[in-house]
Order: C-alpha cells, then structure tokens, then sequence
C-alpha cells in the first residue's frame, strides 16, 4: 500500500518548533542531541510494510526546503527573526540523520542523531508520519474519518450551543489521524465557531489566517543538562534566562514540568514572575496545579488574573470545560486541545513520543510532576536527576526564588 506524501510542507509543524531553534541557533549551535521514539501503547505492533513506508514518507520529507511564501510567513510572525529565517532558507532535514528499525515483535524503533538545531525539527514531522502510516495502513481509513466527523460535529454544536464555553487552541498535528482531516479539524473550528483562538501547525495558520500558538517544550529545558558548566537543577533559571534574552518578555508562556514544577517555583521569581505573561500545564492533577500556581503569583502580590494558566495535558473538551469553570474567575484560562481535535475516531488514538534523550554525549531526561511520564535510556542518569531535585528542594528556605 503506497501512501501519498504526508509532510508536503516544513511549516506543517508546531510553532514552538521554531520558537526553540531560534534560540539554539543564537546561542548553543554547538550542542548535539539524540532522540528517541517511544509508543507508550501496549501491544502495537508495526508491521514490515509500514516500517517500508514510514522509510519511503521520510525519504520524502528530505527532499523538502522553505519556499519563498513560507519564509515570508515566517519572517511576518513578531518574535521571529531575519537571521534565523535566512538560515532556514538554507536549511533542510538530512536523511543521515534518522534511522528507522523494528523488532521482530513489531515494536518501532527510531532514532535521529545530529547537530540539535537540526535534529530537534524531526519530531513533529515524524510523528505525523508514523501515526498516519498506522492508521491508514492498519484500519479502513474512510471508518475512522467518518466517525472523527461525526465527533467533530458534536463539539462544535457544543461550543455553539453554550455547552462548551471556553476558548482553545488545536494542538493537534503530533497524533493526528492524518494531514487532510487536521486541515479540516481546524478550518472547521476556526470558521464555524468563535472558541478556537490559533493552532500549534504553522501551515494551517498560515493558510488560515489563524494565530499561530506555542512557545517551548520539554526538550528546551532537558538541553540544558547537557551543558557541563549548567548544574542539573538549575536548568530552568538558565533556560528562562536565554528564553527572557531572546524574546524580552514576548512569547512568554512557561512551561513548568520538565524537572518538577516544585524546582521550577524556586526560579520562577519576582523578576520571572513579571517577565512570563503566564504558565502551561503538562503533567499531574491540573487543579492541585492551578492552586499552587495562583498561591505562587500571590506570594509576590502579582494578582493572578493578570497572569495565564494554559493547560494542556491529554484534553478533552469536558475536561476543559471543568478546569475553565473552576478557575475563570481567579485567573486567565486557556487550553491546548491536541488528540481530542485532530485523532477522535471509534479507534483508540496512538501516545506516541519522540524524546531527547543524549545531549553531546551525556544523558539528559524529563523529570516531571506525573513519575509515568519520565523518560530516560540511563536509570543511573535519571536516578542522579531525582537526588539533584531533591537536594535543591530540601535545602535551607533562603534557597528560594533565589
């Protein structure tokens, strides 16, 4: 079964994507990194054909550049730079640097190797090719569409009719079901309802006239344990910092969870606190979050109202819904709503991640608030992280927002 070409842009990817690079391309082009693909599913298995054409979609993918329209889209959004679009005008993916595997029970196995800069824009690119290949390869791909559909025209009923009154962004393009219901998941959203705010997928908000939404990830924090003068629980004062140097406070949603949000409070400080238009919310209880957040600005006597809490943690719509009426009249509220927009079928969606886990050689992981989430290829690493935490943490309390 020979699928069409499923990346058939280098802008059909996450904003936050570009975001971080830009960073890496400004101040740490001497990192390298290394990435793993994980299916966190039990009992998925890929077969030989699909491995051949996950191989043959990325063959594709490298044979892609920016073109002139995409640059220019790019170069029109406030943050992004000119030196940094002139370097993408150069830059493409480079096939040496992914390996694609799979085990004789059907496990996926993939690896991408490189300069950071380079090797962190696969991710998403990959992620939409395996999940696409998988379920159209998998099940009748017309079943699945047809009942994403009929789920779609339920939700926007729903937030016509007042029974969803919260507003969102689609986060979706990591496990969507493929890229032409995505394109009409957020068409859709975007022209029949007034609650969709923007979309993570560049190319769609560029074909839209969508605002396109994200800031940074995991990853962007994670690198800075690969830097040897950087002690590991530091990491996000110091990402916070190049963040802060290279936006001046635009672009300014921080996530919290990389190495715990408990470490992450001791360096979101007064100076943070005013310089982050707010936080986003990834792993663990969102309310138990939401309480420690609101206690948080209020230490400093910031009014939490000014600030926002965006969630985005395997949302669906009445999730959503809750977590809005429960803080909408304490804070700013928002939603990244990612599997439940663009991969709501009759068939279970994949949880398919593609993590960095070397950076220059040594090992870096994703400590966060849920101990489900954390991945890490070395225990020993990741066992040395969680003494490193909880050192900082059980220090003296002059230690604090320090």
């Amino acid at each position: 079964m020979k699928l069409e070409p499923i990346v058939v842009s280098l802008l059909d990817t996450d904003l936050y994507k570009f975001n971080m690079d830009q960073v890496i391309f400004h101040k740490h082009t001497d990192l390298c990194g290394q990435y793993y693909f994980k299916c966190r599913n039990k009992d998925v298995v890929f077969t030989a054909e699909m491995e051949e054409e996950i191989n043959a979609q990325i063959d594709h993918l490298c044979t892609l550049t920016f073109t002139d329209e995409e640059l220019d889209y790019l170069r029109s959004i406030r943050f992004i730079k000119n030196d940094y679009v002139e370097f993408l005008r150069l830059w493409h993916p480079i096939r040496d640097y992914v390996t694609v595997s799979r085990s004789e029970s059907g496990e996926l196995n993939i690896v991408v190797d490189g300069p950071l800069f380079s090797a962190m824009q696969f991710e998403i690119y990959l992620l939409e090719i395996v999940n696409e290949v998988y379920f159209r390869m998998k099940y009748d791909y017309e079943t699945l569409r047809k009942s994403a559909e009929e789920k779609l025209d339920r939700k926007i009923r729903a937030l016509n009719d007042g029974t969803y009154t919260f507003h969102f962004a689609e986060f979706g393009c990591r496990r969507r079901l493929s890229r032409e219901w995505e394109d009409v998941v957020v068409r859709r959203l975007a022209q029949e309802t007034d609650k969709c705010v923007g979309t993570s997928n560049v190319y769609l908000a560029m074909k839209y006239n969508l605002t396109p939404i994200g800031t940074y990830a995991h990853e962007y924090v994670q690198m800075y344990q690969g830097i040897d003068e950087i002690p590991l629980a530091y990491t996000n004062h110091y990402a916070m910092e190049d963040w802060y140097d290279e936006y001046q406070g635009d672009n300014g949603t921080a996530l919290t969870d990389t190495i715990t949000t408990d470490l992450f409070l001791r360096d979101f400080n007064r100076s943070m606190v005013n310089n982050y238009t707010g936080v986003r919310h990834d792993s663990a209880d969102p309310y138990e979050w939401g309480e420690k957040i609101i206690r948080h600005y209020e230490s400093f006597g910031v009014d939490p109202k000014t600030k926002l809490l965006l969630f985005s943690d395997s949302l669906d719509f009445d999730r959503a819904q809750a977590l809005y009426d429960y803080f909408k009249d304490r804070t700013k509220v928002s939603f990244g709503i990612g599997t439940f927009c663009s991969n709501d079928t009759c068939e279970k969606a994949l949880n398919i991640v593609i993590k960095l886990q070397y950076v220059n050689g040594r090992p870096v992981a994703k400590l966060s608030d849920a101990p489900g989430k954390a991945m890490c290829r070395d225990e020993a690493y990741l066992e040395y992280l969680r003494r490193s935490v909880e050192f900082r943490l059980n220090r003296a309390p002059a230690d604090k927002n320090n």
